[in-house]
């Protein structure tokens, strides 16, 4: 049988509680940031002096504004998990909303990897199941969204780039703009969706 792994944001400590007493994680992973409030290290140390000797505990710094590397680091510590063989969790309930919002464009990212999005109410410690959503791009369109994020900006390019056809590439990139992936219109620019999708 697989083990948890929880990944989850963290302000306030009974959300923390809440789901790691329901769901019985074997690993939680607390995110938090360089120069975290005060509030917010009372709640890591004291959720590491109440689970500490039962479960393993880990903290992953990550930013606390900025959801496109928040999203990133999930993305990445979810792969670490599931290569480990951990089904994996993710509580959205604490923290800032950007990085709330972060952890939860980064399990869109590995949807297929992600067993749960979780979030619980204040008001009555309900654990709430929030749907698992994908970006679903083709790899062409991924392959366009990460060279216009390497600099190459024309249709020409970006079908040479890609081995498309300057029609087929053209093609591509009005899609992309019309799913909030990149705008511009001589020149493209990759969106903060559009950055959150190719990692």
């Amino acid at each position: 049988m697989a083990n948890l792994t929880l990944i989850s944001t963290i302000y306030n400590i009974e959300p923390v509680i809440v789901c790691v007493t329901r769901l019985s994680p074997s690993k939680l992973i607390l995110l938090t940031e360089e120069n975290a409030a005060e509030k917010k290290l009372l709640a890591e140390q004291n959720i590491e002096a109440t689970f500490g000797r039962i479960i393993e505990i880990e903290k992953k710094t990550t930013s606390l504004y900025d959801p496109v590397s928040v999203a990133k680091d999930v993305a990445d510590l979810i792969e670490q998990e599931q290569a480990q063989g951990n089904k994996i969790v993710i509580n959205v309930s604490g923290g800032r909303k950007p990085q709330a919002f972060g952890a939860l464009f980064g399990a869109y990212t590995r949807s297929d990897m992600v067993s749960r999005i979780v979030y619980v109410t204040e008001e009555d410690n309900t654990i709430i199941d929030f749907p698992i959503l994908g970006f679903d791009i083709s790899d062409t369109k991924k392959t366009i969204l990460e060279l216009i994020q390497s600099g190459t900006t024309s249709i020409l390019g970006i079908g040479k780039g890609a081995g498309i056809s300057r029609g087929m590439a053209y093609n591509h990139v009005r899609e992309l703009k019309a799913m909030g992936y990149i705008t511009g219109e001589d020149g493209y620019t990759v969106t903060d969706a559009g950055k959150i999708a190719v990692i």
